[in-house]
């Protein structure tokens, strides 16, 4: 579709007054992994182009009012390893808001997010990728929503002891007994859940179980592209009644069908030359190298995850969509969303599409906004309810292993 003149200014005149607020970066890790966490070697106050997706002028450029950081830990990372690395995430975290005070603030709420719109800063929040990272204890999920976690992902790309991954073979069947007793605690808290990683199955035990709002930090459509990693239609049709929302992502290989085949005809290729698929030793990079230039990888657009936006709009709904990006986390971004100064070109692919500035302000800030906000407001009447949970994995899944 051509570009209307001014549709670009538009976008950017909009996400002016009702910023982005993006579900998913993995900057943290980004700098555990490139830098050990040393903030003066990659320090984002500078230009951080071809070395990470994020940095604070390219964060303004693409109209970013709020940050979900990613305190993600691999899942290899076990038991008091996992809880120890997430700590470490959340350090770096704060590490980042103490460098940088005059764009970015810390928000543990709706009203804070609002707080740091006004102040014209950039409202930073943190989100656990996995629940591996609590070790299968409520009271470390506990601390870490003390320490300023406001959601979690259920589970990561492997099952964990109590909830089954959409990319792992199943395990619980959703969840267990204990798996239930984490949503009931993350809603008596106000800690979102997070169902993207998640298999279809856990999506719907959670959706049976939680009382209040959950949320997808960065996955789309499973119609528009078959992925385990994306939202079935009958799981976003059940978002209204929720008061969920749904971050759309911009991975290519979770976004474009064509990118999905790609990867797992070289996938298939790295294992037939005697590789893991994620092998990246020097020999497996010559194989993977070998195959590419062979086969093109597909490039995904901007239009690529507006057409997931398109669909997640009629099936969901308006107000339970959003925007979710995985930058830092993803080796390959789409054309026109490379960074995070990409924000402006997909607003305007939307616009000219005929969404009109209304629609636009709900899936950049409003939706998001409120959900954490409906979070907060369940978890003041479940408090009132009743106390912390003290269930442990063993007394509630022992009878069912």
């Amino acid at each position: 579709m051509t570009k209307l003149p001014d549709s670009l200014a538009r976008a950017r005149a909009l996400l002016a007054e009702c910023p982005v607020v993006d579900g998913h970066n993995d900057l943290p890790w980004a700098l555990r992994e490139k830098a050990g966490y040393d903030l003066d070697r990659l320090d984002i106050a500078a230009d951080q182009t071809g070395r990470l997706h994020t940095d604070l002028a390219r964060l303004r450029a693409g109209g970013v009012g709020a940050q979900y950081w990613s305190v993600y830990v691999r899942t290899d990372m076990a038991g008091d390893a996992a809880v120890s690395a997430t700590l470490e995430q959340i350090d770096c975290v704060r590490q980042l808001l103490d460098r940088h005070p005059a764009d970015l603030r810390a928000a543990h709420t709706a009203a804070d997010m609002e707080a740091a719109r006004a102040e014209g800063r950039i409202a930073s929040l943190m989100g656990a990728e996995g629940g591996h990272s609590i070790n299968n204890s409520l009271a470390t999920l506990r601390a870490l929503y003390a320490l300023g976690v406001r959601y979690m992902t259920l589970t990561h790309n492997d099952n964990i002891a109590w909830a089954d991954s959409a990319t792992d073979e199943p395990g619980v069947g959703g969840l267990s007994p204990f798996g239930h007793e984490v949503v009931r605690e993350m809603n008596r808290l106000g800690m979102l859940v997070d169902l993207s990683h998640v298999a279809a199955t856990t999506m719907r035990a959670a959706l049976d179980t939680s009382e209040a709002p959950v949320v997808f930090s960065h996955s789309s459509a499973r119609a528009v592209c078959d992925h385990p990693r994306n939202v079935p239609d009958d799981v976003l049709e059940r978002l209204p009644a929720n008061g969920g929302v749904a971050m759309a992502t911009f991975v290519p290989k979770f976004v474009l069908q064509e990118a999905v085949d790609w990867t797992l005809a070289a996938d298939a290729n790295m294992r037939a030359h005697g590789f893991h698929h994620l092998d990246t030793t020097p020999e497996a990079m010559k194989v993977h190298a070998a195959f590419e230039e062979a086969h093109p990888r597909p490039v995904a657009t901007a239009a690529t995850v507006a057409d997931h936006l398109d669909h997640m709009r009629e099936v969901a709904g308006i107000d339970h969509i959003g925007i979710g990006g995985d930058y830092d986390g993803t080796a390959f971004t789409p054309a026109g969303l490379d960074d995070v100064s990409g924000y402006p070109n997909l607003i305007a692919e939307l616009l000219d599409r005929g969404w009109s500035t209304a629609d636009l302000a709900k899936l950049t800030w409003r939706n998001a906004v409120r959900v954490l906000g409906a979070a907060e407001d369940v978890a003041r009447d479940v408090r009132s309810r009743r106390g912390p949970s003290v269930a442990t994995l063993e007394q509630l899944d022992g009878a069912s292993r």
